[in-house]
């Protein structure tokens, strides 16, 4: 593996040979391995790659990771603006145009040399474990799109897990440094989140068939614990991939509910589009009808900015009634605390 070749890790797999580029979603109706991404804003690629096997990091060389200075990191909106927008989310709430919004902002750092999210992969996989720990490195020479696609995600929650007609999706809702620092208003989150997924599989599922197996599940990750729901469905004879993702994005957890309303909201008082963050990262095995996407959340990717290269990362949280502006400010920086601190290291 040279460390210019197209490259894409999801878990405990790693595809190399990049064959097809699609931005059909039907491609993935069709036949072989496909690495997918999908934008917040709905932006769909897919990459089929010949070569799909187990990884053995210890074996692979990734190259190097230079460090991104915390301080360099320069946020979308500053503690009072988004203070003041969850102020007016509530009012939103108030007059009944939204339950639920998930606000969010972008942080970016001016990259001052190439980006390797293969080596920024290896150190998280040492410093941050996460069960959907992701990187995609494909240039634009090998792809033949207007820009590279370099992405490292240290995801914790899963979107869309398929097996055959089987889906599952967990969604994360709550959020606090420990179990006893959940409040009430996580579960009230958590539980109107599955609600909306619910509605979402039914447009595709099978009558009776959409669950919940699982609710207000306590899940530990490094620096923080989360509320997580499981819920569980087996899809229509004849739903296809472009069926299946028009009724499920963007996440239900990274919007809000009603889904429509929440994203008039987000546009509303969002200064930068979302982009990699809060989309879709993954893999379809179009043969085996199998496929493990997460939710593009604790991630980093390169991006354009004022006209410079830069590298993104994005952070958010839940707004209900009864938020807290600046308990909501601070479960953001919680979120990000950990990650930045991570791309502040280097490889040797």
């Amino acid at each position: 593996m040279t460390s210019d070749a197209a490259t894409v890790i999801f878990g405990n797999q790693i595809a190399t040979d990049l064959v097809e580029v699609s931005s059909d979603p039907a491609c993935l109706d069709t036949t072989g391995w496909w690495a997918v991404v999908k934008t917040f804003e709905g932006d769909f690629q897919a990459f089929r790659f010949a070569n799909v096997q187990a990884i053995d990091s210890s074996q692979l060389d990734f190259g190097t990771h230079q460090a991104i200075a915390q301080d360099s990191w320069v946020p979308s909106l500053t503690s009072e603006q988004y203070q003041s927008a969850v102020q007016i989310v509530r009012e939103s709430i108030a007059e009944g145009w939204v339950y639920q919004t998930n606000l969010c902002l972008t942080m970016s750092s001016v990259l001052k040399q190439e980006f390797n999210p293969l080596a920024l992969w290896r150190l998280l996989s040492a410093n941050h474990a996460a069960p959907y720990l992701s990187a995609f490195s494909i240039s634009a020479k090998e792809s033949g799109l207007g820009a590279d696609v370099k992405i490292a995600s240290a995801s914790p929650e899963l979107f869309l897990r398929r097996q055959g007609s089987n889906l599952m999706t967990s969604p994360i809702k709550g959020t606090a440094t420990n179990a006893g620092s959940l409040l009430d208003k996580d579960s009230t989150e958590n539980v109107m989140i599955v609600d909306l997924m619910r509605n979402d599989f039914s447009r595709i599922c099978e009558p009776g068939s959409v669950g919940v197996p699982e609710i207000l599940r306590l899940e530990k990750h490094p620096g923080l614990v989360h509320l997580v729901s499981d819920v569980q469905g087996n899809l229509r004879d004849g739903i296809t991939w472009p069926e299946i993702l028009i009724n499920t994005t963007p996440a239900g957890s990274v919007s809000g509910a009603p889904k429509s309303s929440a994203i008039e909201v987000i546009q509303r008082l969002e200064d930068e589009g979302r982009e990699v963050y809060c989309g879709v990262l993954g893999w379809v095995n179009a043969d085996e009808q199998s496929a493990e996407l997460a939710v593009g959340i604790r991630t980093f990717w390169q991006s354009r900015l004022n006209g410079e290269d830069c590298l993104k990362f994005g952070t958010g949280a839940g707004i209900t009634w009864g938020s807290d502006p600046l308990g909501e400010w601070q479960e953001t920086q919680l979120k990000a605390a950990r990650l930045i601190s991570v791309a502040a290291m280097s490889t040797l």
